[in-house]
């Protein structure tokens, strides 16, 4: 491989990317837009949900209780009723997706050292939501019973768990799911930005009709693919860069491990994607094709199979191991184990293999796909 004409192809694919606005467009503005859309669109954490109060004791503790879960910034108090068919009612209009049921004699109860009962009712059409409610729920709930029993107090309301539980959690200690949708949202924008940016750039020039001039030219396959790849690389890198910055800076997500070992990693992913593209475009022959080859063999993989929407844990066996050929769950898991953990090249070996040996086939690929003579 001569760098001389390496150069040449580097050269005519730059001065390209700068007379077209369009890709410089996408190129920049693309994943900026998708960071912040998604970023601030999807969100695991439920706030302000309606909640109806059927509060038949009318008591202090009863009020205290309720109080709770007013502050706790999760529930939002809409409607206090003491007609128990009201609730019913409210969640039936969706007025409420949450009740609270505190029986008679509650505090009596308490303060003569029972257990009494307090019935939470949840919308459960929207599963994931109930789910989390729920346990909301129990969080108030305890913090209410820790309240009512100091350690070391004593009184007649004073009740001591069986089992003294105390946690912990590491890497994202508040929970906040922005912690691990960003990481998640840049390895899917960079695995469908680094496949459309390549994607168009084979196909272009069999479409314009100046690929006849390249083939004519002493050029070798492997040449043209990596003059075409590297234009788009120096782009990806860039886009890397912004779209971590805009994380930590913007989403107040936490960097914890080292910049320079994401940057290095990162471009093994990208050259795995830009290779990927250049072998779409390759086979696809058109702009259009290519690209909407691109868009489904990238997004929805990356979107659906990389454990960025969904564990890959609970997924069906045939659909698991189908996700070990999506390069974004490696990528993934990269991003997540620097930005959160301060993970190391060590503990990432086999990831980085991974990306390094589907890099190094595609790319191969792509090179032996490439004709040098006219159909």
């Amino acid at each position: 491989m001569r760098l001389v004409r390496v150069k040449a192809i580097v050269a005519k694919e730059f001065i390209h990317i700068r007379r077209d606005p369009l890709s410089l467009a996408m190129a920049f503005l693309m994943p900026v837009m998708l960071l912040f859309i998604f970023g601030y669109a999807i969100t695991l954490d439920v706030r302000d949900l309606r909640t109806v109060v059927h509060d038949l004791d009318g008591s202090y503790m009863s009020r205290e209780l309720v109080r709770g879960f007013s502050e706790s910034g999760y529930f939002t108090v809409v409607e206090t009723t003491r007609v128990e068919s009201e609730i019913e009612r409210s969640l039936e209009s969706g007025r409420a997706m949450v009740a609270i049921s505190v029986p008679e004699g509650f505090s009596r109860d308490i303060k003569r050292g029972g257990r009494p009962t307090l019935q939470v009712v949840v919308d459960g059409s929207d599963s994931n939501t109930a789910s989390i409610a729920l346990g909301y729920v129990s969080g108030v709930t305890e913090r209410f019973s820790q309240r009512l029993s100091p350690v070391g107090g004593r009184g007649a309301g004073e009740r001591k768990s069986t089992v003294d539980l105390r946690t912990r959690v590491w890497y994202n200690p508040e929970l906040k799911s922005s912690n691990f949708i960003i990481p998640g949202l840049i390895a899917v924008i960079m695995a469908v930005i680094a496949a459309l940016l390549t994607s168009l750039t084979i196909a272009r020039e069999w479409e314009r009709g100046t690929m006849e001039q390249l083939i004519s030219t002493p050029v070798k396959k492997a040449e043209l693919i990596t003059g075409k790849l590297i234009p788009y690389f120096v782009i990806g890198l860039v886009d890397v860069v912004v779209s971590v910055v805009i994380g930590v800076w913007f989403f107040a997500v936490p960097l914890e491990g080292s910049a320079v070992l994401l940057l290095a990693l990162s471009s093994v992913f990208l050259f795995g994607g830009l290779s990927l593209g250049l072998l779409i475009s390759i086979v696809a022959k058109t702009q259009i094709v290519a690209s909407q080859i691109a868009m489904v063999s990238t997004f929805l993989p990356a979107f659906l199979l990389s454990g960025f929407m969904y564990a890959v844990e609970n997924m069906p066996v045939p659909i698991r191991i189908g996700t070990y050929l999506v390069p974004a769950r490696y990528f993934l898991t990269i991003l997540k184990g620097i930005f959160l953990k301060g993970s190391t090249l060590g503990v990432l070996a086999l990831e980085t293999a991974l990306l390094t040996a589907f890099g190094a086939v595609v790319f191969a690929l792509a090179i032996r796909s490439f004709k040098k003579k006219v159909f």
